[in-house]
């Protein structure tokens, strides 16, 4: 099995632990997240109501939907709360030299 490509994404500096920040990497927005637990990844659109998730809160791990309030777990991209009922697509992350680095599918 090949590894996934990875995408040069930030340095960690720009995503402080507990804040979290929208990118677009070729054609896809990805909401980067950095808690105490580590940096993840996920689609950047909530998927009950089409919101920017990086116009929302990230609270521990819990990425709060700015429109209605749904929330998902920014580790695996976990329904947490209603009104949303889909998880996010989650991908993987990983640190190289101080930068933030995700792999998202071929």
């Amino acid at each position: 099995m090949t590894e996934p490509a990875y995408a040069r994404v930030a340095p960690l500096t720009d995503v402080p632990v507990n804040s979290m920040r929208g990118f677009t990497i070729g054609e896809r927005s990805v909401l980067v997240c950095h808690t105490a637990q580590g940096v993840y990844a996920l689609d950047n659109r909530c998927t009950h109501g089409d919101a920017c998730l990086d116009e929302g809160r990230l609270r521990g791990v819990r990425v709060i939907c700015p429109l209605h309030g749904g929330s998902f777990d920014c580790r695996s991209g976990a329904v947490l709360g209603a009104p949303a009922s889909a998880p996010l697509a989650s991908h993987a992350t990983r640190i190289v030299n101080g930068w933030i680095e995700v792999a998202l599918p071929g």
